[in-house]
């Protein structure tokens, strides 16, 4: 790595930095309870819009694995999620009207709180429909491997995406509010995955699974990124670059091989597609604020009037970590 390009990437930092504090005027308080924040706790930072159905199980799934607080942005939202999340003890919410799309898809927003609030603690950025697998997360919470990792000198976390989807047409049971989505979708893709790595973050890139299969069958290349590191202690230094694809410093994205084997690695169960689905891709698709021109939602759109069955004989019903394991979409690396 040459001496410029580690300027570049230095410099690119620091400009992410400064565009997170420009964006900060663009969040509006609804509940700030993060004086309650105390040294050490495990903090979930998420933005969030129309997910009112959503948000219980999400809420108590986090903090039955040991999150302390969560921050999180509500982008407009009308069906009142905002006001359920101003009503829990342990969320702080900041509301705000200005363009997702400009915001870089809320990572400005959520760079800047994490600069404000998260230095010194361990963060989990994650989206409402998404929920963390790790090793022995049926035994140990949270905090056994946030402790671990300090333990081992690691700042970063890994987890891929993994697509959910139920056996048969996604908009045939309906979820109801509080609901374990993993009840309705709880089948995935064992393989059909495709990794490369990108030589200028350091990261590896993941695609493939239901997605690249039914959406994007013939253009594989413009499937969405399945590589996640949702789980850093973080440093005010620290940004993401994109989503939670990828940060700077360049050395957070190492987060696969290490001398001797492979890091201890987890799996976001990705909950996207249930009943909600269908409304939710409309909306979004009609409001234009997803990456490259909503290409990924003009997919969804089209296949949608279909009502595709995500389901196929390749298909596996999700049982637990250690199936994950198995499958090599996870790793305990030498995490005994």
């Amino acid at each position: 790595m040459s001496w410029k390009e580690t300027y570049q990437r230095r410099l690119k930092r620091k400009r992410l930095l400064i565009r997170a504090f420009r964006k900060r005027r663009e969040l509006k308080v609804v509940a700030n309870r993060a004086h309650m924040i105390k040294p050490g706790d495990i903090l979930l930072f998420s933005t969030q819009r129309n997910e009112k159905i959503r948000l219980p199980y999400f809420l108590k799934y986090y903090r039955d694995l040991g999150v302390n607080h969560f921050l999180i942005v509500d982008n407009d939202s009308t069906d009142g999620s905002a006001d359920y999340l101003a009503d829990q003890h342990d969320v702080s919410v900041w509301r705000s009207k200005a363009s997702y799309k400009r915001s870089r898809f809320g990572v400005d927003w959520l760079n800047w709180l994490q600069f404000k609030y998260a230095n010194g603690h361990w963060t989990l950025v994650v989206d409402p429909d998404e929920f963390l697998v790790y090793p022995f997360c049926d035994t140990r919470p949270l905090r056994a491997l946030t402790d671990w990792l300090d333990a081992s000198s690691i700042k970063s976390f890994s987890a891929m995406l993994l697509d959910m989807y139920p056996k048969g047409r996604i908009d045939a049971q309906p979820y109801q509010e509080g609901q374990n989505p993993l009840d309705i979708a709880g089948w995935f893709d064992s393989g059909n995955y495709t990794f490369k790595k990108n030589p200028y973050f350091g990261n590896l890139w993941i695609q493939g699974g239901p997605r690249t299969r039914v959406f994007f069958p013939d253009t594989p290349e413009k499937a969405p990124a399945l590589n996640k590191i949702p789980l850093v202690k973080w440093d005010r230094k620290f940004a993401y670059v994109s989503s939670t694809h990828m940060l700077l410093p360049r050395g957070l994205n190492q987060v696969y091989d290490e001398w001797g084997g492979e890091k201890a690695s987890g799996v976001l169960l990705h909950t996207k597609f249930l009943d909600t689905f269908t409304v939710k891709a409309a909306e979004e698709l009609s409001r234009k604020q997803h990456y490259s021109a909503s290409v990924e939602y003009k997919a969804y759109a089209a296949q949608l009037q279909e009502n595709p069955d995500l389901w196929c004989r390749w298909s596996e019903k999700y049982i637990n970590w250690r199936q994950l394991e198995i499958l090599g979409l996870m790793s305990k690396g030498n995490w005994a």
